[in-house]
């Protein structure tokens, strides 16, 4: 049985023995293109050469690319770990064309791959053209539904409609029809009961896509009608954790190599052996999925924080947090110690894991500190909530607020307990609550307070070392300590969240406002810092609101200025 490094670098050598160039992965994390927070598929990083920006180094291309769909259209994270094969991260295993070999040479390669070079059997797949559609004035792609004839049983050609079998990059530009490969595993008596062909695209978690031919041959013009591409492309993507299944001869894209090492660490950790309680398993493959998820982020540059990119990553870290404190009982950091077995898993296929580990190490360490403290309390409190209102389905929004105001539980996890739980929670009550808190803390940060201030700022200076700055060299900084807390004038221990303060830290990437400039603005691990200001005895207080959970003295937290 071939390992999954095995079947990554046969797809890649493969593909070098047709003259491909094999080119590494693009970063996950996207910085340069405003219309994706990160790679969803492998064609982005060709986006340029499709579009006829750039000129390709080599009209053959093949790679392995890391992908992330958490948000948008192409949103699986509500699937992630409670079916066989939905995944956050994946790999999109990838041939391209620019302008030379077109339908005949793809479909030739695609099927030569799969029944030759890994062998699998020719009586498990099935294959999808474009069917034509009238609103087009398009028919059926016959040109590629007769290449297909060379390779394999007209009866296993099946028409698709233009959603699953006509890709388009946007509203406008390149398109054409594309035709999919399925794949039918399941057992022999099951597949003589009723034909895959009857399943292919109607989600059955055993018939599945595991490769896409895309023939891009159209350009879709602003009226809607469409013209011939001087040059045709081609842009093909198989799912690798789909593949090494098929070919591992497993039921579940997680009982494969690409995930039972880190399940199996999960398993001792926890003292729960996998397959033997449904919703510990469930954990373990959420935890299992979005480890790697986020330590390809974080590896590629994408820090957890509130807003953007960044919060999405943090978001699923912490959905991996809450399944392992409430199913396998973890009350301590858990998913940093998967690193090392991700690391030697991966590092030879994308060694920028292991270049940035000690970074990735402390980073998701430090979000699952602050977070279990958060989780702890929040879930206690919901579980009493629901234990005295046996019967009410739908979470009183104050209550909801009240979690988030005071233990600082964000509202989307309140949501996502709640409707595992089958309830819902009133948004419209949750809203008004918080709209007359944010009024609360604009009166509170409107008061006359600066004699208060700046006693405080005196006694603190007595006590405390100046603040370091390392804004010159770094933009972010990692491990920096909580050392004071200022809240209306007063110095406090904690703040949460909706709290106005200023936080102090051992030392700061950001500038302090003086000599006419403007502070430095960002994020200071739950807060948002809006302004940066010196103070007394080279004190440097970043003026913040406390977004999304707590924040204590002696905290240590992860510093990003804009």
């Amino acid at each position: 049985m071939m390992t999954a490094n095995e079947i990554r670098e046969s797809y890649k050598r493969f593909f070098e023995e047709h003259g491909h160039l094999i080119v590494p992965s693009a970063p996950m994390v996207i910085k340069d293109d405003p219309t994706l927070m990160f790679t969803n598929a492998g064609m982005n990083q060709f986006k340029d050469i499709i579009l006829g920006h750039t000129e390709p180094k080599c009209r053959r291309m093949t790679d392995s690319q890391k992908c992330l769909r958490v948000s948008g259209k192409h949103n699986d994270l509500e699937e992630v770990g409670h079916d066989t094969y939905h995944h956050t991260m994946f790999e999109m295993l990838g041939n391209w064309s620019f302008g030379d070999y077109f339908k005949k040479e793809a479909i030739a390669f695609a099927w030569e791959y799969l029944t030759e070079v890994v062998k699998i059997d020719k009586d498990k797949l099935y294959v999808t053209v474009f069917g034509g559609d009238e609103s087009d004035q398009q028919g059926p792609d016959m040109e590629a539904y007769d290449f297909w004839k060379a390779h394999i049983d007209e009866s296993r050609i099946i028409y698709g409609n233009k959603k699953d079998n006509f890709w388009e990059m946007g509203e406008t530009g390149p398109c054409g029809p594309c035709s999919e490969i399925h794949i039918d595993l399941r057992d022999a008596q099951r597949r003589a009961q009723i034909s895959g062909r009857e399943l292919v695209n109607k989600d059955d978690p055993e018939v599945i896509e595991i490769w896409n031919l895309v023939f891009i041959q159209y350009n879709r013009l602003a009226n809607g009608s469409l013209v011939e591409l001087p040059e045709k492309h081609v842009d093909t993507g198989m799912g690798f954790e789909r593949l090494c299944r098929a070919l591992q001869g497993k039921t579940s894209n997680y009982d494969t190599d690409v995930f039972q090492p880190l399940i199996q660490e999960l398993a001792k950790m926890s003292g729960i052996a996998y397959g033997k309680d449904k919703k510990c398993d469930i954990a373990m493959r959420v935890i299992a999925d979005h480890c790697r998820a986020v330590s390809f982020a974080i590896s590629d540059g994408q820090l957890p924080s509130n807003n953007g990119a960044g919060y999405v990553i943090r978001r699923v870290l912490r959905r991996a947090i809450r399944y392992g404190f409430t199913f396998l009982h973890f009350e301590a950091p858990f998913v940093y110690k998967l690193l090392p077995i991700l690391v030697e898993q991966m590092q030879h296929n994308f060694p920028e894991i292991k270049t940035q580990q000690e970074l990735v190490g402390k980073v998701i360490y430090e979000e699952e500190t602050a977070f279990l403290r958060t989780l702890a309390q929040g879930i206690r409190r919901f579980e009493a909530y629901i234990e005295q209102n046996q019967g009410v389905h739908t979470i009183d929004g104050g209550f909801a607020f009240e979690l988030f105001d005071t233990y600082g539980f964000p509202i989307d996890l309140t949501r996502e307990i709640a409707g595992a739980a089958g309830h819902s929670v009133d948004m419209d009550a949750f809203d008004a609550a918080m709209e007359a808190q944010r009024e609360r803390a604009r009166a509170t940060a409107n008061r006359d307070a600066w004699g208060k201030a700046n006693n405080v700022w005196v006694a603190l200076s007595d006590g405390l070392p100046a603040t370091e700055f390392d804004g010159y060299d770094h933009d972010e900084l990692t491990g920096c300590e909580v050392v004071a807390i200022v809240r209306d004038g007063e110095s406090v221990r904690e703040a949460k969240t909706g709290d106005q303060v200023e936080i102090v830290l051992d030392r700061t990437p950001f500038y302090g406002e003086m000599g006419g400039q403007v502070g430095d603005t960002g994020i200071v691990g739950p807060a948002r810092v809006t302004n940066t200001l010196h103070h007394e005895g080279g004190l440097v207080g970043h003026v913040a609101e406390v977004t999304d959970g707590a924040v204590s003295v002696g905290d240590r937290v992860t510093a990003v200025v804009d």
